[in-house]
């Protein structure tokens, strides 16, 4: 944590303080390969934030044929209604490298509730070891099976809307980049964005001021680019930076941005690119919070106004 804490949210700072001090009796995490222990500790120090939360009506584990493997899902409804629900397509965070739908559940599950729909979240495939495009690939593969066989799961196949935190929020955007080229006829609902990796850009003024000491850092970000996209042309690929595509005919997009994010600048670029590709685009700077807040619902009023906020957001736009 840096020496100046005036601009921090109070509770954003207590959350962090609670999660550095837990962090030491953990082994620090390595940014080099092989990425298992730290993996390991990513989820030691994430599970417990998943717990309590909203209760699901139900919430099941499924298996789908994709791309030549089983992927896991995680699908939560949250009422036991005989309509088909809309779906939330939820894209983990994590740098790409690690974190899981475990992590992520009661994220997951607070969306759930807050919307009135399911949410299904992919386990998507992790880098190094899958770079660039599989993970993408993989999420759009799950998209379009819902699309054709949602209505299995209870699910309406019209009414998909396509989200992620962070590494997650570049797997939503390539998602619906990637599906507005392959599959036009399949018209996304939503977009919902949060704190996204947006650009392999790491100059850009927030990259600057919050390169370190606000949990996510440059030298973070530089490692995780390194394992996505390790090729330097891949990097620049708009469907691994999506701020460089072309946005027009997206739908409807939420971007939620931290203040104090070294990520900050290029969410701030995106909605503004996203308004002036003719994009309904709606947005909100939670101030005083760092990279992966969300994490912090139960902790930290930000976060759960932020939660709130994108339910509201998530039903109107599915329904």
């Amino acid at each position: 944590m840096p020496a100046d804490m005036s601009r921090w949210d109070p509770e954003m700072a207590a959350f962090q303080a609670m999660m550095e001090e837990r962090g030491r009796s953990h082994p620090p995490l390595r940014l080099a390969p092989p990425l298992d222990e730290s993996r390991a500790v990513t989820e030691a120090l994430n599970l417990p934030l998943s717990e309590g939360g909203p209760r699901m009506a139900e919430s099941a584990d499924r298996w789908l044929p994709i791309r030549g493997r089983r992927l896991l899902c995680r699908v939560h409804r949250p009422t036991a209604d005989a309509g088909p629900l809309p779906v939330l397509v939820y894209l983990h965070g994590g740098g790409w490298v690690w974190n899981s739908v475990d992590t992520h559940d009661r994220l997951m599950r607070e969306y759930a509730a807050a919307a009135g729909c399911a949410v299904v979240g992919p386990d998507y495939a992790l880098s190094p070891e899958a770079a660039f495009p599989q993970a993408l690939e993989e999420c759009a593969a799950v998209v379009r099976w819902l699309a054709a066989h949602g209505a299995e799961w209870g699910l309406d196949p019209k009414r998909i809307a396509v989200g992620g935190d962070s590494a997650g929020g570049n797997l939503a955007a390539g998602t619906a980049l990637l599906l507005r080229e392959t599959d036009p006829a399949l018209a996304l609902r939503g977009l919902l964005i949060n704190y996204g990796v947006l650009d392999s850009r790491l100059d850009t003024p927030s990259y600057r001021e919050f390169a370190e000491g606000h949990f996510l850092t440059r030298e973070k970000m530089d490692f995780y680019w390194a394992c996505y996209a390790p090729r330097p042309a891949d990097r620049v690929n708009p469907l691994a930076a999506p701020l460089r595509a072309d946005l027009r005919g997206l739908p409807p997009t939420l971007v939620h941005i931290a203040e104090l994010d070294v990520l900050a600048s290029e969410n701030l670029a995106m909605v503004e690119k996203l308004r002036a590709a003719g994009v309904p685009v709606e947005s909100e700077v939670f101030r005083g919070t760092i990279h992966g807040f969300l994490r912090a619902v139960a902790h930290v009023g930000a976060a759960r106004r932020a939660v709130d906020g994108a339910g509201a957001w998530l039903g109107r736009v599915l329904r």
